[in-house]
């Protein structure tokens, strides 16, 4: 582990996401803070072109801010037949203060009468980790998959109800949280990122 990493303040305020890091990061020793437990920092506006450049730019700013390491990740989906939509604006697809409901239908409004075979997509996640000395890290994972016709399951969040990972007939949505992990975009970076903790 390096030296002296005991608290990470994760740069959301999605708890469910919060969530997800601390159940992949149990037994490595570290202590997750949320951004309301961390002290107020200012909202950060997502305005890099890749998933990469957002991750960074929110964990540079909240350990500016606390004068802690941060952690941030900046995930979306990319559907192939929408040319890379929505990409960066996953979570604001369908305008700034949707739902995951809304920004759902809109993905799936405009998907419609697009045969199964070309309905492919990938969620992708960069995981950024920026100490309090300016060293930063960042770990990237990707999940290939197809996004379904209509909503499938009930857990977990975002897009989850519609993308379909490859190799499977359920939604990621229809899974527990300890299956998703094992395959998700997210769970792939956590992994890498838990794999370089433990050294």
């Amino acid at each position: 582990m390096l030296e002296g990493l005991g608290e990470i303040v994760v740069a959301t305020r999605n708890l469910k996401k919060v969530g997800e890091i601390a159940r992949m990061l149990d037994g490595t020793g570290i202590k997750l803070l949320t951004l309301d437990e961390a002290g107020e920092c200012p909202e950060v506006v997502e305005d890099a072109p890749d998933f990469r450049g957002n991750a960074l730019k929110k964990a540079r700013e909240v350990s500016s801010c606390t004068g802690r390491a941060a952690l941030a990740d900046d995930s979306g989906l990319v559907v192939d037949a929408l040319e890379g939509r929505p990409g960066v604006f996953s979570a604001r697809y369908a305008g700034e203060d949707a739902s995951d409901a809304d920004n759902t239908s809109k993905l799936l409004r405009e998907l419609e009468g697009i045969p199964p075979d070309d309905r492919s997509a990938r969620f992708v996640c960069s995981l950024a980790l920026v100490l309090a000395d300016g060293k930063e890290y960042v770990f990237e994972g990707v999940c290939e998959g197809m996004i379904s016709v209509a909503p499938q399951g009930r857990s977990g969040f975002g897009y989850d109800p519609v993308f379909i990972p490859e190799g499977h007939e359920r939604s990621f949505a229809e899974m527990s949280g300890q299956e998703k992990d094992s395959m998700s975009h997210r769970g792939r970076a956590i992994r890498a990122f838990a794999g370089f903790l433990r050294g």
